[in-house]
C-alpha cells in the first residue's frame, strides 16, 4: 500500500471520529460518558470477532507471533481509556472548544516525542503542524484563553493521545492488527463500564433513547474508524498521520453545521482553511516520491 493510500484511509477515519461528535454529544442527553464509553467500546471489539475468525487460517506475516497482540493491546486500551477519561473530565470545567484545541496539541507533540526516538521530522511536517494548530486555534477557541483546571487536564490527555499515536505507529507492522484493536478495545470498554458502575447510573431507557448514537459510535467510530488508523499507520509516519487525524475536529464543525444546525462564522471557516491546508501539504510528501516512481520506470521503459 502507497503512504497516499494509507493517508486516505487516516482521512477516512478522522470524518468517522468528526462525525461522531455529534453522535456522543446526542448520546450524553440519554447516559453518561463513561456508560457511552464503555458500551460503544465493547460494541466495537466484538464487531472485529467475525474479521479474526475469518482471517485466523491465514498465515501471519508479522514479526511478531498473533498472540504477541495482547500485551500491545492491553497497554493501548489503558492509554486510551486515561485519554478518553482526562478528555470527558475536564470538558465538565472547560468549553468543548478549547478541549478540542488543547487534545489536538498532539499535533505538535507527535514529532517532538518522534526526535527523542530518533524519528526524522523533516521542514514541511513542522509547518504543517503550525498552519493544523493555527487552524485548530481558530476553529475551537471563541473565548478567551487561559489556563484553568479543565484545561490542564486536556493538556494531560494530549500527552496520552500522543503516547497512543506513537505505540500504534510501533505495533501496527509487527502484530495481528485485528487482535491489536480488539484487545485495546476490550480493555477500554471494561474500564470504562467499570468506572461507569462506580459513578454513574445506568437505566434501560437511556440505553434505549441513546441507541442509533452508541450502534455509530460503536461500529463505525470504533469498529471501522481505530482499524483504519491502525491500517493506515503501518505506512505512514506518525507525525504525518497526527496531521491528518487533527481533521476530525473539521468534520465535526461540518457534522455539526450539518446535523445540529451549528453556525459557521468566517473564522471557523477559515480555521478550516488553515488545517486542511497544512494537511494538504503533508501530501507532497507522497505524491512527489509516487511521481518519481513512474517518471523512472518510465524513463527505463524508453531506454
Amino acid at each position: 500500500m502507497s503512504t497516499l493510500k494509507s493517508n486516505l484511509l487516516l482521512l477516512l477515519a478522522a470524518a468517522i471520529w468528526g462525525f461522531a461528535f455529534v453522535a456522543q454529544r446526542v448520546g450524553m442527553d440519554h447516559m453518561g460518558p463513561f456508560t457511552f464509553n464503555g458500551i460503544r467500546f465493547i460494541l466495537g471489539s466484538m464487531s472485529l470477532l467475525p474479521l479474526i475468525f475469518y482471517f485466523r487460517k491465514k498465515p501471519q506475516k508479522t514479526s511478531i507471533a498473533v498472540t504477541g497482540a495482547l500485551l500491545p493491546g492491553i497497554a493501548a486500551g489503558l492509554i486510551l481509556f486515561t485519554a478518553a477519561s482526562l478528555q470527558q473530565i475536564g470538558l465538565i470545567y472547560t468549553t468543548a472548544g478549547k478541549a478540542a484545541f488543547v487534545t489536538c496539541l498532539y499535533i505538535v507533540f507527535v514529532p517532538i516525542f518522534g526526535i527523542f526516538l530518533k524519528q526524522h521530522v523533516n521542514r514541511i511536517i513542522w509547518l504543517s503542524s503550525v498552519l493544523a494548530l493555527a487552524g485548530l486555534y481558530l476553529l475551537c477557541v471563541k473565548e478567551s484563553f487561559s489556563i484553568a483546571y479543565g484545561d490542564l487536564l486536556q493538556f494531560v490527555g494530549a500527552l496520552f493521545w500522543t503516547v497512543h499515536i506513537l505505540l500504534i505507529d510501533r505495533y501496527a507492522k509487527q502484530v495481528d492488527i485485528l487482535k491489536l484493536n480488539f484487545f485495546q478495545f476490550v480493555t477500554c470498554g471494561i474500564l470504562s463500564l467499570a468506572t461507569a458502575l462506580w459513578q454513574e447510573t445506568i437505566t434501560i431507557a437511556g440505553l434505549a433513547g441513546g441507541i442509533i448514537p452508541i450502534l455509530y459510535g460503536s461500529f463505525c467510530s470504533v469498529g471501522i474508524a481505530y482499524s483504519l488508523q491502525v491500517v493506515g499507520q503501518k505506512y505512514s509516519p506518525p507525525a504525518q498521520a497526527a496531521i491528518i487525524l487533527s481533521m476530525e475536529t473539521v468534520f465535526a464543525a461540518v457534522g455539526g453545521f450539518w446535523l445540529l444546525n451549528e453556525r459557521l462564522g468566517f473564522q471557523e471557516l477559515l480555521g478550516c482553511a488553515l488545517m486542511l491546508s497544512g494537511m494538504l501539504l503533508t501530501q507532497l510528501q507522497s505524491i512527489r516520491p509516487a511521481a518519481a516512481g513512474e517518471l523512472a520506470e518510465e524513463a527505463g521503459g524508453k531506454s
